[in-house]
């Protein structure tokens, strides 16, 4: 089932044609309007810029210069909480006089985003919170390294719901991050900078980091695509901390192919990750919890896209993963609140800032983390020891169910919302209506993402509709521990029939 070629709708067909892109081997074909080919350039996914940057069709200098128009534009969005034009300028200019130096890097001048709570020594990094304002970490982490060292370029560091301790992106601290498609409405989060500014052109790829579900919300909520890796696949020292067990950095972009171009270079797997032909696929349908309760907006859409996979030939599996509500609950809830204190301590005295967790904590700028924190942190409702040995014995047992649900159903991925309703009003951070209920607005929107962190298999979400408000919806799809760059061949064959999103109207 095709969906009407409306943009409330969606899924008109917008993808760059070879007729939209005039490209010679001088560069951009000449335009009347300046404005026209800036344009044109900020529309380009990541792989599109790195092969002419690449190639030498266009300067690494003329690209960062129309993404840095396309930020003051959409500053009001308030998706950076730290950019220096010129250090961004100087990078890209040293990238094109280096042209001469063989081999090029695989991301050669391209300029990425990086999420405020990810290591960066030529940047402070905050978490978004007042105690970090002025953190300058001593070394990149980890998970930068191999991309900077492929020639990418830190184009600014993002804003995102403090300490990544949220879904809003309401920050008490730096403000709250808008929605490219309405301004009024959350992104997402925590890393709702990301999704933002590469919903609005202002970049073409990033760096976020997940937890409960926060590369893939914002993904969700700003209409464009993010992966969730398996757990342990990128390296995770050098990030503000929530939890050890369940905490990973992951890749947002407009396209699945520039999520396998940053997972390829993090990595080094060089696996090649190809569309797949989608006739015979079987995706799993577990509608039991993951589609319960759907806000009304947001369910046709859903099912509409459903009904596209059946049309494209996959074979849609209606089974449900028995018991996920208890099992996840179990395993899911003690062990986050104990490790943040934990994780947290540690990562405050390994990055040199002397200052205690309590102290830390007290200059906390967003009540509903403030309360978080004093509640299930410091508090009297934080878990035990024995509570967190329980939950990590539980564990084991959410993977075996999610596991066996792989094995006995023989099916290449599950399918999803990735939220059970679309973007709300920004302010809306501890309670939301949903189908004539008050719900705790955290939870709600971590309901679908959260289970599989717990297991830690690779989740991707991918953006399937608008609502007839204009607002995205993504599909989630989570496969099998380690089957990363399968589930990224079949994200490439799943957005084509899904099509491009029209981008934000403002």
């Amino acid at each position: 089932m095709r969906f009407p070629p409306t943009r409330r709708h969606f899924l008109t067909r917008t993808l760059i044609s070879a007729s939209a892109l005039t490209i010679s081997r001088t560069g951009w074909a000449q335009s009347n309007s300046a404005e026209t080919k800036s344009g044109r350039l900020v529309d380009l996914t990541a792989t599109e810029a790195v092969a002419l940057l690449r190639s030498g069709d266009l300067s690494s200098e003329r690209y960062t210069t129309a993404l840095l128009e396309q930020c003051r534009k959409h500053r009001a969005l308030n998706a950076f909480i730290w950019q220096n034009e010129e250090m961004v300028l100087e990078a890209a200019r040293a990238a094109d006089k280096n042209r001469t130096a063989k081999p090029l890097g695989p991301l050669h001048g391209l300029p990425i985003l990086v999420k405020d709570n990810i290591d960066t020594v030529s940047a402070p990094t905050t978490g978004g919170t007042p105690a970090l304002r002025n953190h300058r970490p001593r070394a990149d982490a980890p998970v930068l390294a191999p991309l900077f060292s492929a020639g990418a370029i830190m184009l600014g560091k993002t804003n995102m719901h403090e300490l990544a301790l949220g879904i809003t992106s309401n920050n008490g601290a730096f403000g709250a991050v808008h929605n490219p498609y309405n301004p009024a409405l959350i992104p997402g989060g925590s890393s709702g900078g990301n999704g933002a500014a590469i919903a609005a052109r202002m970049c073409a790829s990033g760096l976020g980091t997940d937890t409960g579900g926060s590369v893939r919300i914002p993904a969700a909520l700003c209409g464009i695509t993010a992966l969730r890796p398996t757990m342990g696949r990128y390296p995770g020292k050098g990030i503000v901390p929530i939890s050890h067990t369940r905490d990973t950095a992951g890749p947002m972009a407009r396209s699945v192919q520039d999520l396998a171009l940053l997972d390829s270079v993090i990595t080094g797997d060089r696996t090649p990750a190809r569309p797949v032909a989608l006739k015979g696929v079987r995706i799993g349908i577990p509608r039991g919890h993951f589609y319960d309760n759907l806000d009304p907006s947001l369910a046709p859409v859903i099912e509409n896209a459903l009904a596209t996979l059946r049309q494209a030939g996959c074979v849609l599996v209606e089974a449900d993963i028995p018991d996920i509500d208890k099992l996840y609950l179990s395993a899911t809830i003690p062990t986050t609140y104990y490790e943040t204190l934990y994780d947290t301590s540690r990562y405050l005295q390994e990055s040199g800032e002397h200052i205690t967790i309590q102290e830390f904590a007290a200059r906390i700028g967003s009540p509903d983390v403030k309360t978080y924190y004093e509640t299930l942190v410091l508090g009297a409702g934080a878990p035990t020891r024995a509570a967190y040995e329980a939950a990590m014995k539980n564990r084991p047992v959410l993977q075996a169910a999610y596991r066996n649900y792989f094995q006995s159903h023989n099916v290449a991925a599950i399918a999803f919302p990735t939220t059970v309703l679309p973007a709300r009003p920004i302010g809306e951070d501890a309670e939301i209506d949903l189908n004539g209920k008050k719900l705790s607005t955290f939870f709600t929107y971590l309901r679908n993402t959260r289970p599989m962190t717990t297991v830690g298999i690779p989740g991707l979400s991918l953006p399937v509709g608008l609502t007839g408000a204009g607002l995205p919806v993504g599909l989630e799809f989570d496969a099998p521990h380690g089957s990363d760059r399968k589930l990224l061949s079949l994200g490439m064959s799943l957005e084509t029939v899904f099509g491009k999103m029209p981008p934000p109207p403002y």
